[in-house]
């Protein structure tokens, strides 16, 4: 298992309720391909600094840390893009937390 990290930018026209159901389905969605999430961390809703169209102007964007299969990555993107709610999705690979020096 690797860790990852996502990136979500969700397209709902919804409060906060729709935000919060929407990372629940994104969470079952990285259970079912055998992930687990470690932590989400819901930012606010940001405009675009290239808007390719009218109708999309500004996302919620979402981060998602995960431990995975590597091979299960491009079955999430996969559907992802299915999802009409999600706009974009970017996975890397999460950095390794920093080692603390004691005594320095």
């Amino acid at each position: 298992m690797k860790k990852y990290e996502g990136l979500f930018i969700l397209n709902i026209a919804g409060k906060e309720e729709g935000i919060k159901e929407m990372i629940d389905k994104i969470s079952a969605e990285i259970t079912t391909v055998g992930g687990k999430v470690e932590t989400v961390q819901k930012m606010d809703k940001r405009p675009f600094a290239r808007v390719a169209d009218k109708k999309h102007s500004s996302g919620f964007y979402v981060n998602v840390i995960f431990d995975s299969l590597p091979t299960a990555i491009a079955q999430l993107r996969h559907r992802f893009s299915l999802n009409e709610e999600v706009f974009r999705v970017v996975f890397t690979n999460a950095p390794a937390p920093k080692a603390v020096i004691q005594g320095a």
